[in-house]
């Protein structure tokens, strides 16, 4: 097993990664000495699957877990979702010291982190993360929130897990269109932080491909210390954590013009890295080999780095950036990459220069 801290002072917390670390969540949540009425949350798809043996595990360390299962995919990121899990947990009478597990992907973690934050004022809650996407990024920092139809994540808070717990086990059941989806805040990782490990997807991204045990959990821990290492220095993004938008503001709104039915967080996310980088070629210099290696690593992974909007769809995706989180004076900022490795925040855009962008990107 692999640990990594995130260092927060008292809202400190540990991210366990390993195979097999689902068996052990009733223990590693004794250690936090919480009240024994606590709620799994999870999803149709993940609950079928994982939240027999999470429920046991809690039993066996003499936990009283309810099961919340709420529909799978993005739309369940919603506020009428969060008013059906309150009813569930008032009815089963969960009370202060009581505390939630998140059991899936990033939409389940990002749902009950925020059910969590609001519930009674704020109960603990740990993240049982299902998905590569999750495992590397969502579950980690303490973002959680609920979508609107103007736009993602624009209802939300900080909130902290008291535990991550990466199995790295359920990896091997997540269908291959979500897993190669989560290479690409992997690949980000790379961008905005570490060439080193940029390069290493390069190298290796066979191995990553075929789900090889010890690549992964290398690649997994490295992109949870990048992650810890951020949120330590900035937990509500004052500043430097703004770093890890790279991608988001054309990805999220691309998520938003689509009604969260097209694209997977990371094909979205994978398309707005491509035009990040090619904004980042016309506004601060990227070379256009760095620009093309982004390009095709993203490619080889199988995700999409073109994208073909009409007027109208291409006015909607504008209007959908400016409801951004990150706009500041009703300018739409980016996060911009200098080199590969090394990325800058803040940067405003001119609208013409996201024009050229997407009509670079039709083909």
């Amino acid at each position: 097993m692999r640990l990594v801290k995130v260092p927060l002072g008292e809202r400190s917390y540990s991210i366990r990664i390993g195979a097999g670390l689902l068996g052990g969540l009733g223990e590693q949540c004794a250690r936090l000495k919480p009240g024994r009425r606590c709620a799994i949350i999870t999803d149709a798809n993940v609950g079928p699957r994982y939240a027999a043996p999470a429920q046991s595990a809690l039993e066996a360390a003499g936990f009283h877990p309810l099961v919340i299962t709420v529909p799978a995919g993005e739309t369940a990121k919603s506020l009428a979702t969060v008013q059906r899990c309150y009813d569930q947990l008032a009815a089963a009478r969960l009370e202060r010291r009581s505390f939630i597990v998140a059991l899936g992907g990033g939409v389940v973690g990002d749902l009950a982190g925020f059910v969590a934050a609001t519930y009674l004022r704020g109960i603990a809650f740990v993240q049982v993360p299902t998905t590569l996407l999750a495992q590397v990024d969502s579950s980690v920092g303490g973002k959680v929130g609920v979508n609107l139809r103007a736009g993602k994540n624009l209802v939300g808070a900080f909130h902290q897990p008291r535990l991550v717990l990466c199995d790295l086990e359920t990896l091997r059941t997540l269908p291959e269109r979500e897993y190669r989806a989560g290479l690409a805040e992997v690949i980000k990782y790379g961008i905005i932080y570490d060439a080193a490990l940029f390069r290493r997807l390069e190298r290796d991204l066979d191995g990553v491909l075929a789900r090889d045990p010890e690549t992964l959990a290398s690649v997994v821990t490295r992109c949870c210390q990048i992650k810890a290492d951020v949120v330590g220095q900035d937990e509500t993004e004052s500043g430097l954590r703004a770093i890890l938008n790279f991608g988001h503001t054309i990805g999220h709104a691309l998520e938003a013009i689509s009604r969260y039915g097209r694209f997977l967080h990371g094909e979205a996310i994978s398309i707005g890295q491509v035009a990040a980088a090619r904004l980042s070629a016309a506004l601060l210099g990227l070379s256009q080999k760095e620009v093309e290696r982004v390009r095709e690593l993203f490619a080889r992974v199988g995700l999409p780095t073109t994208i073909r909007l009409n007027a109208a769809q291409e006015a909607a995706l504008l209007a959908a950036m400016r409801l951004d989180k990150k706009v500041s004076g009703g300018e739409v900022k980016f996060v911009l990459a200098r080199r590969i490795g090394e990325v800058v925040w803040g940067q405003a855009v001119p609208d013409e220069w996201i024009h050229r962008t997407l009509a670079e990107m039709r083909d």
